[in-house]
């Protein structure tokens, strides 16, 4: 279908300038020349402009873990999509579930971050997932449902092109629990199909839906290779450049 994957590493709360720098320094040289999929980094704030520096002119991108819905204001602690853009990221994550979980983020926030992202030209990856009680309930298709609503609310067709989903059971996140490659395609496809419903077959044909949840270089082959997974959403294994680099090169 050319939907090119995207392969991204979440820091979270991790690596310092210095140990960004380092990171980048040992990781670009193991994925130079590396056309099949795209790559991303998100690093926290005050790592991101070392990054955007160290991976100019290279195949990778450069995003933050989060962004705000405001242009400018008095929100202490948060970030802009003006200063993203000024310091050369062009992407950013929206609704992480520890966004969720950590800080009370909403469908309704979500949905303010990605209208904000799309008007400033910013790559968004929108976060979606259910917790292990409504796995365990059978409410898996409802929760993502209700996300996808919510966080697409007021997007038009023709503004919905550059971003990307990424599908999160928050169950999988850093428990060392991991879908099943079978589970994940079918989150994927009530999602999609979800997508077709707000936006037509044509957006959601193209949309790129990324499987985030104990990725790692054991099992990002399996999951990698179904047809509708289109890249990860790495957290854990992308802080060491050498399992990161795996992982790319599934």
């Amino acid at each position: 279908m050319g939907r090119i994957a995207l392969i991204a590493a979440n820091w979270k709360m991790y690596k310092t300038p210095a140990e960004a720098k380092a990171f980048t320094d040992a990781f670009l040289p193991l994925v130079a020349g590396h056309t099949r999929d795209q790559i991303a980094l998100f690093p926290s704030v005050t790592s991101l402009a070392t990054v955007v520096e160290a991976v100019k002119g290279s195949n990778v991108a450069a995003g933050l873990q989060n962004m705000h819905f405001a242009e400018e204001g008095a929100y202490t602690g948060e970030t802009s999509a003006l200063m993203l853009k000024a310091v050369g990221a062009t992407h950013t994550l929206i609704g992480h579930s520890e966004r969720r979980q950590y800080f009370a983020e909403t469908d309704e926030i979500v949905n303010k971050k990605l209208h904000t992202a799309l008007r400033h030209g910013i790559v968004p990856v929108v976060c979606i997932g259910e917790v292990l009680a409504e796995r365990e309930a059978g409410l898996t298709a409802d929760v993502l449902k209700t996300q996808i609503t919510g966080a697409f609310a007021g997007i038009t067709a023709e503004a919905a092109t550059p971003i990307v989903i990424a599908y999160e059971p928050v169950w999988a996140i850093g428990t060392g629990k991991t879908a099943t490659p079978e589970m994940a395609v079918e989150a994927h496809k009530i999602i999609r199909a979800e997508v077709a419903k707000l936006l037509g077959s044509g957006i959601a044909v193209n949309v790129r839906i990324l499987y985030g949840g104990s990725v790692k270089p054991e099992n990002a082959s399996a999951l990698l290779n179904e047809e509708e997974i289109d890249g990860a959403l790495v957290g854990g294994a992308s802080l060491k450049p050498d399992s990161f680099a795996a992982i790319v090169k599934y």
